[in-house]
């Protein structure tokens, strides 16, 4: 299936931005920009859509079921990878979460915002993430 109109992700999706999206203005907004069957590979789709971290945001601890890649287009943030340590991604910046690997992502302290752009090649007919529990190196 193909769209050429952006579309917002499920509520679902959108608490994993934040303990509480209502009560939060911080809270990030994802959107999709294109979806679509991959060719040649059963059950599996091709996904693009950018994340805006407003200053103060997180995005929290999920997985996919296939892998993500994405770009910093503006701002900073702390990437979060489970048994990986933090790192500070800047405008220009990349990452790759591995399928099924817990991360997260926050705004840098002293940043104002972020936003991202990444494209999921993941399981066709599945939630794009679903929420996982913060790694044990993660917890206070």
């Amino acid at each position: 299936m193909r769209s050429n109109q952006p579309l917002r992700l499920s509520l679902p999706l959108a608490l994993l931005a934040c303990a509480s999206a209502q009560a939060d203005p911080a809270a990030p907004v994802r959107t999709i920009l294109e979806r679509h069957t991959l060719s040649g590979v059963p059950g599996k789709e091709v996904i693009l859509g950018t994340a805006e971290l407003p200053a103060g945001a997180t995005i929290g601890w999920h997985t996919h079921r296939g892998e993500e890649t994405g770009y910093v287009l503006r701002g900073s943030l702390v990437w979060r990878l489970s048994g990986q340590p933090d790192r500070l991604l800047k405008t220009g910046d990349h990452f790759i979460n591995p399928m099924g690997s817990a991360h997260s992502v926050s705004t840098a302290a002293d940043g104002e915002g972020a936003l991202v752009i990444s494209t999921w090649i993941v399981d066709a007919d599945r939630p794009l993430a679903e929420p996982a529990a913060a790694p044990a190196e993660a917890r206070p």
